[in-house]
C-alpha cells in the first residue's frame, strides 16, 4: 500500500455525501450564507420521497411568535407512552434557514447482540491508509494536543497549507506495560476501543457532519509504530500544564514512550473548530445567548434528522470561533437575543452518543455506545460531568428527575421501569441534561461585568426552571432540546426569520413542527388541539415493533 509524502495538506474540504436529507440546507450561524449545493442524478429517488413529504406540509401558522403561552404546561415529569413511527411522518422538531448540505447514505449499525434492545453490527471492512507517526507531522509542521475526550486524544496540526484537529484513539494493540514507578505514581491507561467501537462513533460523525453546528469530518485512517519527538513533546507539555492546575489529576493516556511497533491508533482528521468552551473567556452576555442557543438548534436538528443524544457534551466537547464582529446595540431590532455575538459553535466527540440515521424504517437499529460495559464512569466523582452521567442514568432507570447516588450505580442491566436498561433507546431527555449543564457552566465560569451575567440569569429565569434537574416533582420540564427551541422562539428570544428556510425548499423547518400537535395534526387539520410545548421529562414509551 503506498503511503503519502512526507508534506501532507491539511484543512481540505470534506467528501459530499450522495443522498439528500431534511434539513440539508442550515446556516452555521444566523449571519453566515452558504451557496446551494446543486442535485446530482443519484439524489432523484430521494427527491421524489420528499417531494411527497412536502405536499403534508401545511402553511406555517404561528399566533404570537414573541410571547410565551399563559396556559400551564403540563405538570407531570412522567413519560408518556411513546408510539414507533411506522404509518405515518414522525413529528420531528428543528430547523434554522440555510444551506443545502446532505447526509451520508449510510444505513448499518453498531452492534452489542448480547445485551437487550440489540443493534446489528457495523461494517468494518473498509481499508483505511496506515501511516506513520513521523508521516503524520512531518519537519515543518506542528502538533499540539490541545484536549482529551472520551477514549481519545485531540491534537492540532498545523502548516502553510491550512489547520485540522485529529482525533486519536488506541485501538486494540499490544504497548508497552507500565514500570514500577508508573505503577507507585497511579497512572491508570484508558482501555482501546473495539473495532466495532470505532466504526459506530465514525458511522454518527458522518452524518453529522453536515449537520450545521457539528464538526466538519474530513477523513480518517491507521496509524502504526513508535512516536516522534514532537508527538512525545507536546505530550509531555499538556500533562506538566494540567500538573499545574490540578496536582492531584491522574494522566489516563500512555505516554508515546511506550508506543511499540505493532501499537495502532485510528486517527480521525476533522476541521479546526476553534477554541474548547474550558478555555474561552466569556466575557459577554451576547455570547452565553449565542452559545447556548447555537448548541440547543443543533442538538435539536440532530435530534429531529437522526434521533441524535451526545451524551458526553461537558465544556470540552464544544468548540468557539470568532466568525465576525458583535453587532452593536444601535443595529439591533425586536426582542431577539440570538445571533449577536459574531461567535461560531461547534460539538465535536461522539464516543459515547446515539443516533439512528433510518429510525423511520421499519427493523431499522440504532447505533448507541452501551454504557453499561464500564458502570466506573457513573461511580467516579473526579469532575463535575459525572454527575450528569448519574442523571442520564437514572432516568433511563426510573424515567424522572432524581438522581441515583454514585454508590447505588453498580448492577450492569439493571431492572427499570421498561426493563433491563437499554442505551439503544431514544431518551432525547439526556440533551435536555446537557444542555442544563452547559448553562450553569457558562454562568459560573463567566469573566465578564456582573451585571452582564446577572441580566442573562434574570431574563433566562422561567428557562432556567423548566431546565433544573433539580426542580421540584411538580415543576414542568423540557422533554428534548426541541422544546427549548420552541421556548426560546415564543419568547421572542430567536427570531421567526432566522428558524426558517425559503418556502421552495422542500424539508421541514422548526416552525411547521412547532405548530403540530401531540396527535400530529396541524392547525389547518379538524380536530387539531392548541397546547403549550410538553416540558416534561418522562419519555413516550415506544410500541414493539
Amino acid at each position: 500500500m503506498s503511503k503519502q509524502t512526507s508534506l501532507r495538506k491539511y484543512g481540505k474540504q470534506s467528501r459530499k455525501p450522495k443522498s439528500q436529507r431534511l434539513f440539508a440546507e442550515l446556516p452555521q450561524t444566523p449571519i453566515r450564507i452558504q451557496p446551494m449545493r446543486a442535485v446530482d442524478d443519484d439524489e432523484i429517488e430521494e427527491k421524489s420521497i420528499l417531494e411527497e413529504l412536502t405536499n403534508r406540509i401545511s402553511t406555517i401558522k404561528i399566533d404570537d411568535e414573541n410571547s410565551i403561552p399563559t396556559e400551564s404546561p403540563r405538570r407531570s415529569p412522567r413519560r408518556k407512552t411513546q408510539h414507533a413511527p411506522l404509518d405515518s411522518p414522525r413529528i420531528e422538531p428543528t430547523k434554522l434557514q440555510t444551506p443545502r448540505v446532505p447526509s451520508p447514505p449510510i444505513s448499518e449499525n453498531l452492534g452489542e447482540p448480547e445485551q437487550p434492545d440489540t443493534l446489528e453490527a457495523v461494517d468494518s471492512k473498509e481499508d483505511l491508509q496506515v501511516l506513520s507517526w513521523p508521516e503524520i507531522c512531518p519537519p515543518g509542521d506542528r502538533i499540539v494536543k490541545i484536549a482529551e475526550a472520551s477514549y481519545a486524544e485531540v491534537y492540532r496540526v498545523s502548516n502553510e497549507r491550512g489547520t485540522s484537529i485529529i482525533k486519536v484513539i488506541r485501538m486494540e494493540s499490544p504497548i508497552k506495560p507500565l514500570t514500577k514507578a508508573q505503577q507507585k505514581l497511579g497512572l491508570v491507561d484508558e482501555e482501546s476501543r473495539s473495532e466495532s467501537d470505532l466504526m459506530g462513533e465514525l458511522k454518527i460523525s458522518e452524518w453529522l457532519a453536515d449537520i450545521p453546528g457539528f464538526v466538519v469530518y474530513k477523513e480518517r485512517y491507521i496509524v502504526q509504530g513508535k512516536t516522534c519527538r514532537e508527538l512525545l513533546e507536546t505530550h509531555q507539555a499538556f500533562h506538566k500544564k494540567l500538573k499545574r492546575q490540578d496536582p492531584d489529576r491522574l494522566q489516563f493516556y500512555p505516554s508515546p514512550s511506550r508506543y511499540l511497533d505493532d501499537t495502532k491508533f485510528l486517527v480521525v482528521e476533522l476541521g479546526d473548530a476553534g477554541t474548547a468552551l474550558e478555555d474561552f473567556h466569556l466575557e459577554s452576555a451576547d455570547q452565553l445567548w449565542d452559545i447556548f442557543f447555537h448548541v440547543a438548534v443543533a442538538l435539536a436538528r440532530a435530534e429531529a434528522l437522526i434521533e441524535f443524544e451526545h451524551r458526553d457534551l461537558h465544556e470540552g466537547n464544544l468548540c468557539i470561533r470568532k466568525a465576525g464582529d458583535p453587532i452593536p446595540l444601535e443595529d439591533r431590532e425586536g426582542s431577539s437575543r440570538f445571533g449577536f455575538s459574531g461567535l461560531e459553535i461547534t460539538i465535536l466527540d461522539y464516543g459515547l452518543s446515539r443516533a439512528h440515521a433510518d429510525y423511520e424504517v421499519e427493523g431499522s437499529q440504532p447505533i448507541a455506545y452501551d454504557l453499561e460495559r464500564d458502570l466506573g464512569i457513573f461511580t467516579s466523582e473526579h469532575a463535575p460531568q459525572c454527575e450528569v452521567y448519574r442523571r442520564m442514568r437514572s432516568f433511563f432507570l426510573r424515567g424522572d428527575r432524581i438522581c441515583i447516588p454514585p454508590e447505588n450505580h453498580k448492577k450492569p442491566y439493571e431492572e427499570g421501569i421498561d426493563g433491563p436498561i437499554a442505551w439503544a433507546r431514544h431518551e432525547p431527555y439526556t440533551n435536555v441534561l446537557w444542555l442544563a449543564y452547559i448553562y450553569e457552566w457558562m454562568v459560573t465560569n463567566f469573566k465578564g461585568l456582573k451585571k452582564e451575567v446577572n441580566s442573562f440569569k434574570r431574563l433566562t429565569k422561567e428557562l432556567w426552571m423548566y431546565l433544573n434537574p433539580d426542580a421540584d416533582d411538580n415543576v414542568p420540564s423540557f422533554g428534548s432540546a426541541s422544546d427549548v427551541v420552541r421556548f426560546a422562539l415564543e419568547a421572542g428570544w430567536i427570531e421567526e426569520d432566522q428558524l426558517m428556510g425559503s418556502r421552495e425548499e422542500i424539508e421541514k423547518s422548526i416552525l411547521s413542527i412547532l405548530t403540530i400537535d401531540d396527535t400530529g395534526k396541524t392547525p389547518q387539520d379538524e380536530g387539531y388541539a392548541e397546547s403549550p410545548i410538553r416540558r416534561s421529562p418522562r419519555r413516550r414509551q415506544q410500541k414493539a415493533v
